[in-house]
């Protein structure tokens, strides 16, 4: 029942945010035509259900040669590689909206496991990489919401002069992703939806930790407040 439930609810949602942000998403599709490098759409490879790859819809916000430039698949605060138009996507994760078209399709959900590049997940141990995309993976999830902002760590982390910040994240991203899989029902998946709004609202907040109390806590260095 949950996962025709969760199915339901992701073409309910993804065909009213395509309805409804037309308005939005239409401007910015100009926008992005007469900026940047005159493209709209970016596709990427990333890891799916079933560790299965499949090629993830965003706005464009960087030059198209960015993973062959500067710090390559990181993107760091101020990122020079982003255009000016970009930072305002990326900021208010309007660049994230084309993926609603990944929901429709069904390469995704509106709430899962973020899907990772090949890189970023196989600095996943072992265990948790059988796991974690034993669910589709989402728009929103509990990882995008506890690391919110995820630039901003990592720039902190190199002007500290942390080494392989990549490589001690991923432990902690992947705690908060096995804990969705133990925990996914509708009902999370409605309080995470919420948590979303309400963090892009109140990006201090630390209302997750309230209304799901069982989380992984954040170790200090991860902390945005």
């Amino acid at each position: 029942m949950y996962k025709f439930l969760k199915r339901l609810l992701d073409i309910i949602i993804s065909l009213l945010t395509i309805i409804i942000l037309s308005p939005l998403l239409l401007p910015v599709i100009i926008i992005l035509l007469l900026t940047g490098e005159h493209y709209v759409f970016y596709k990427q490879k990333r890891i799916g259900y079933n560790n299965k790859p499949f090629k993830i819809w965003k706005f464009a916000t960087m030059l198209k040669n960015s993973p062959n430039i500067g710090t390559g698949s990181i993107t760091l605060k101020n990122d020079p590689r982003v255009f000016p138009f970009g930072r305002f996507l990326r900021k208010t994760k309007i660049n994230e909206l084309p993926q609603v078209f990944n929901v429709l399709l069904g390469d995704m959900s509106i709430v899962g496991p973020r899907p990772l590049m090949e890189v970023d997940f196989l600095r996943y141990p072992e265990e948790m990489q059988k796991t974690i995309y034993k669910s589709k993976p989402g728009i929103t999830g509990i990882g995008s919401i506890i690391l919110r902002d995820q630039e901003t760590l990592r720039s902190k982390a190199q002007k500290d002069g942390v080494e392989n910040f990549e490589n001690s994240l991923a432990p902690f991203k992947g705690e908060l992703e096995m804990w969705y899989q133990k925990n996914a029902s509708f009902g999370t998946d409605l309080k995470i939806i919420f948590l979303t709004a309400w963090v892009i609202i109140f990006p201090k907040s630390n209302l997750a930790y309230r209304l799901l109390p069982e989380l992984p806590p954040t170790p200090p260095e991860f902390s945005l407040t």
